[in-house]
């Protein structure tokens, strides 16, 4: 198992307070091989009411983001064992949602972007104020949680049926199968049937991209999507609304 460590008991009584307001909201999961740095951000976090929880390295970091438990991950990018990006990867491609920061020594716009692009929040590069890393931390977990109907376990809409506990997809009596992006990209459409979804709603709630470039991600995921959904002797149900963005349409006659 990998080594943690819990808060100290704060030496502020005020600020124990604020802890205790926040409770279940302010977990942290830290992920800092430089054991300076760790021990600077866990002592000054744990001061300002955060519940910190230290790993290393990046299998470390992997073991503990899948387990769950936590509100927010602080994530260094060069880690032993596996690079911090390949951590997030894996942590979106399995359906883990909480919003990560990403700290890094590498500020290049190239850099911040695969960060993005990875699946990150946020991105702070170092060396950055403490007082910067807490307010970061603040807005990603001022964020609203998903609603209630995100813990159903099999989604429909028209003809589509998505089983989120086998990751299996089927049209009709056709099975689709989906990779972990189209998967997710396919399971937000399918939860906002007949609305207008623009490629910045999905870039930062699919993708996790809080800072968006121009970019034709999204452009590119729908193809690969509706070539799989929408074979050419089906009823089209992904449509792209000139200007807007794209829609999932549904209604009886599809189904």
């Amino acid at each position: 198992m990998p080594a943690s460590l819990d808060k100290p008991a704060s030496p502020h009584p005020d600020e124990d307070a604020v802890g205790r307001s926040h409770a279940g909201q302010r977990r942290v999961l830290l992920v800092e091989d430089d054991a300076r740095i760790a021990q600077d951000v866990l002592e000054d976090l744990s001061i300002r009411g955060f519940t910190v929880t230290h790993a290393g390295t990046g299998p470390a970091a992997l073991e503990l983001g899948l387990a769950g438990g936590f509100d927010v991950l602080v994530l260094d990018r060069l880690l032993p064992g596996l690079d911090g990006l390949a951590v997030l990867e894996q942590l979106r491609a399995a359906g883990v949602g909480m919003p990560v920061l990403v700290l890094s020594a590498l500020s290049a716009v190239d850099d911040r972007v695969s960060g993005l692009k990875a699946g990150g929040d946020d991105y702070l590069t170092k060396p950055f104020a403490m007082e910067e890393l807490a307010a970061r931390l603040d807005a990603l977990l001022r964020r609203p949680r998903e609603p209630a109907e995100a813990r159903e376990t099999v989604l429909r809409a028209g003809p589509i049926e998505m089983d989120l506990i086998e990751r299996r997809v089927r049209r009709a009596m056709r099975a689709v199968d989906l990779l972990p992006r189209e998967f997710r990209l396919l399971e937000y459409m399918i939860r906002r049937p007949n609305q207008v979804l623009t490629r910045d709603m999905l870039l930062e709630d699919v993708w996790h991209y809080r800072f968006i470039p121009q970019t034709n991600l999204v452009d590119v995921h729908i193809g690969k999507l509706r070539r799989k959904i929408d074979p050419p002797d089906e009823t089209p149900l992904i449509h792209s609304i000139r200007g807007a963005g794209f829609m999932l349409r549904v209604n009886d006659d599809t189904a």
